[in-house]
């Protein structure tokens, strides 16, 4: 079944909805889509009057930062510095904790957290469960994480009361893999004001119009280094190539990323940024790339796209849903294409018409306002569901 956008909740009813959620690390300032997702989506939730509250992992919530965001309440929970107990340890202690408080609607995210749905059930709790796509497909997980995760998406799509998805290629595969109904609810944008400053820029040696973007977490699947090759053989004269981000876990990739661009002048390695410096590097990019081989439903593009960029991704189904047209992909892994794109788009004169048709396109498409409507009624359904 489809979301439904055009109902307006009874604000009444749902300052008295309790909402808890689970399976992210935190927010704000936190990198990762599913934490970017919960940001927007909560903000919304909270200015519609209800009751968020969000379980977060103590590694990424510093006492510093509080217990309290914009009206939503953070309740810090321990986790482990582990790549591979993090999310399970966390989410089983957080339903613990929910059971303990009671929240009307327990909302996790990811699959991956989603193995602790048939606990959750036998402690009474209503759950939701957002499919973020399936990150068994992730190149940094073996073979015993890929098979957790796998029955962490079989458990939480059978045992969820509701099923949410960020992509039709998303509810597809629950279709088609366990027979079950799920709501096409997208990730979303907030559209900006485009700063005129351009102080990142400065600190880091870029031309505003002569860089490619990219910014995503420094993971194997986002193929960081297909973009370095490609970038490298494009030979584009006074262009420089801007990576924005790190990794929670650094490894041997992101050892192997950060030594490809330490030896490349014209490669800029800026760590995570956030705030204004993240907004000014959006804003003056001369276009963005995302070569990845995995996604749910790339909030990096989208957020591009609401900046008025030209974009060139890969073409893998979760980007080829947002249909740019044909020319703005390349077949996943052909840097010779890549880099024949990266020549093509690097000579695109962009006007101001054009950036702000693209822009408000995007802000139409995938509105925070609309999704968090949707998302209510998903929670609404979840009172209803005595099953």
């Amino acid at each position: 079944m489809a979301a439904d956008t055009t109902e307006t909740p009874n604000p009444g009813r749902l300052s008295r909805l309790r909402v808890m959620m689970l399976g992210l690390r935190g927010f704000p300032d936190v990198q990762g889509g599913v934490e970017t997702h919960a940001q927007h989506l909560s903000s919304h939730l909270n200015d519609l009057g209800c009751d968020v509250n969000i379980i977060v992992r103590s590694p990424y919530h510093p006492d510093e930062k509080g217990m309290e965001w914009k009206g939503i309440r953070f309740h810090r929970i321990w986790a482990p510095v582990s790549k591979k107990l993090e999310a399970i340890v966390h989410t089983f202690l957080g339903v613990c904790y929910a059971a303990v408080k009671r929240p009307d609607v327990l909302h996790i995210h990811a699959i991956g957290p989603s193995l602790m749905t048939p606990l959750a059930r036998l402690l009474g709790l209503k759950v939701v469960v957002t499919h973020h796509g399936p990150d068994y497909d992730r190149q940094k997980w073996g073979g015993a994480s890929k098979w957790i995760l796998k029955l962490g998406e079989r458990l939480g799509m059978f045992f969820a009361h509701e099923r949410i998805v960020i992509s039709q290629v998303i509810r597809n595969l629950v279709e088609h893999k366990y027979g079950k109904e799920s709501v096409l609810i997208p990730n979303g944008v907030v559209l900006p004001e485009l700063p005129d400053t351009i102080d990142a820029l400065i600190d880091f040696g870029l031309e505003a119009g002569k860089y490619v973007l990219i910014v995503s977490r420094l993971v194997p699947e986002k193929r960081h280094l297909d973009l370095i090759q490609a970038f490298q053989k494009a030979e584009l004269p006074g262009w420089k190539l801007v990576m924005v981000g790190d990794s929670d876990h650094p490894d041997e990739y992101t050892r192997n990323v950060l030594k490809a661009a330490r030896e490349n002048p014209d490669v800029v390695a800026t760590g995570l940024q956030r705030g204004q410096s993240l907004r000014e590097l959006y804003a003056h990019a001369g276009v963005f790339v995302l070569p990845s081989s995995h996604e749910g439903l790339p909030i990096a593009l989208l957020e591009a796209l609401s900046y008025g960029l030209p974009v060139i991704a890969s073409d893998i189904p979760a980007n080829l849903e947002i249909r740019l047209p044909d020319h703005h992909y390349f077949k996943l892994g052909d840097i010779d294409m890549l880099s024949q794109k990266l020549s093509e788009f690097s000579g695109f004169t962009q006007s101001d018409d054009y950036r702000n048709e693209l822009r408000d396109w995007v802000s139409h498409r995938y509105n925070w306002k609309d999704i968090a409507r949707s998302t209510f009624q998903v929670y609404l359904n979840t009172q209803k569901n005595v099953g």
